[in-house]
């Protein structure tokens, strides 16, 4: 298998930054806007939606009704006990994660670094624009090892904006010269950034899967949770791929959307929101996409702290344990997914890489030190946030994990 070419593109891509506290002040004031975001539930006409509101101190109160279609909870209660935390019992002594052991390694999901072009409410990376963290070339090339040597079917990129590491296109040529898929988690606005010329086109002509965000189907949850303007970049990065023929049969380019909810409740059922998804952008925009991907807003980073402001921390917690269904566990992503962090250490998933901990909960571990046949059996490291892969369909960078 080819290196990844060219000396002067490992210069270019050194790792810089390091330390995860470490906040330059672009970013700070970042964070400080998306702190304004409130998350609390409400009932409307019978149906509970997220709202969202600013704090009087940045503006006027005012409350913005984002489209229920895409933010209501999801699970009826017929199906699950409980699917918001306006719906909790009363209160129950939170309980250990089940303990998990490692299947086979199907997909090596590496991070390239937490520099992003937006700044989103939601993001377990906390990236932004101005962190500085992202891999090397070396440790990329080290990754291409690994992935050969552990027979790995998948390589999974993702950020902040995977597309902002100068590795990035040498290393999608390089795994795709060996034979593996790859995955871009593609924000789209990254399509339009000043120095991505050509980026849709080099991912058509690479055959890379693009697992795009898409949190609604209309502007305002878009823009509420990822930016003012994120919808019509997205909206236009869309159209970009499917020109390039995504989502085509003819092509087999595949195109897939992901959704999280907007705020302190679980996804709706996968298949009907696709089925949204799939009328509404087609009908108002002319998009055509593979399949839509579901995916629960996991208590850390950005999102824990605005359920802690609002004191909804706890009941959240303790909603995705009383929807926690034991049916999902075999299936749940850290089982057949190995994440790399931007320094080449390995986790058991990328949630558990944000929160520092160590593949399998022991002592932090390196790729360079790791032989793929120590992997099958091992015990995964499990904490509370786990629950939030389990509860209802449960939840995977795969999507919905049953059909419930």
């Amino acid at each position: 298998m080819k290196g990844l070419p060219a000396r002067s593109m490992r210069s270019a891509a050194e790792k810089i930054g390091g330390a995860e506290g470490d906040r330059t002040p672009d970013l700070c004031i970042a964070n400080a806007a998306l702190s304004q975001l409130s998350y609390s539930p409400t009932s409307e006409g019978g149906e509970f939606s997220g709202r969202v509101r600013l704090a009087p101190a940045r503006r006027p109160h005012f409350v913005a009704r984002p489209d229920a279609g895409c933010n209501h909870p999801g699970m009826p209660p017929e199906v699950l006990p409980v699917n918001d935390v306006a719906h909790l019992p009363p209160a129950l002594p939170l309980r250990d994660f089940p303990p998990l052991r490692r299947a086979a390694l199907e997909t090596l999901q590496l991070n390239l670094g937490y520099r992003c072009n937006q700044a989103c409410a939601h993001c377990h990376v906390d990236a932004g624009p101005s962190r500085t963290e992202q891999m090397s070339a070396e440790t990329a090339e080290l990754a291409l090892r690994f992935a050969r040597e552990a027979g790995v079917k998948t390589l999974d990129l993702t950020g902040g904006a995977p597309e902002l590491n100068p590795v990035f296109r040498p290393l999608v040529a390089a795994a795709r010269a060996a034979g593996l898929s790859v995955i871009d988690r593609c924000n789209l606005s990254i399509l339009e950034e000043p120095g991505q010329t050509g980026l849709a086109d080099f991912l058509a002509a690479q055959g890379v899967r693009v697992v795009a965000s898409l949190p609604c189907y209309g502007p305002d949850n878009v823009d509420l949770q990822r930016g003012k303007g994120v919808f019509e970049k997205s909206i236009r990065g869309l159209r970009r791929l499917n020109a390039l023929g995504y989502s085509d049969p003819a092509r087999g380019l595949v195109l897939d959307l992901v959704y999280n909810p907007l705020g302190p409740h679980l996804p709706p059922a996968q298949a009907a929101l696709e089925a949204t998804y799939r009328e509404r952008l087609a009908q108002d925009y002319g998009i055509r996409f593979n399949h839509l991907l579901t995916l629960a807003n996991v208590p850390i980073a950005r999102f824990r702290h605005a359920l802690e402001r609002d004191g909804h921390y706890q009941s959240y917690l303790q909603m995705l344990q009383t929807a926690h269904r034991d049916e999902n566990l075999p299936a749940v992503m850290c089982r057949s997914l190995l994440s790399v962090d931007w320094q080449g250490e390995v986790h058991d998933c990328d949630f558990n890489q944000m929160l520092g901990m160590p593949l399998g909960g022991g002592q932090r571990v390196h790729l360079a030190d790791l032989k793929p046949a120590e992997l099958s059996g091992r015990p995964v490291a499990v904490g509370p946030h786990c629950f939030a892969c389990t509860a209802g369909s449960g939840s995977s960078c795969g999507g919905a994990l049953s059909a419930v």
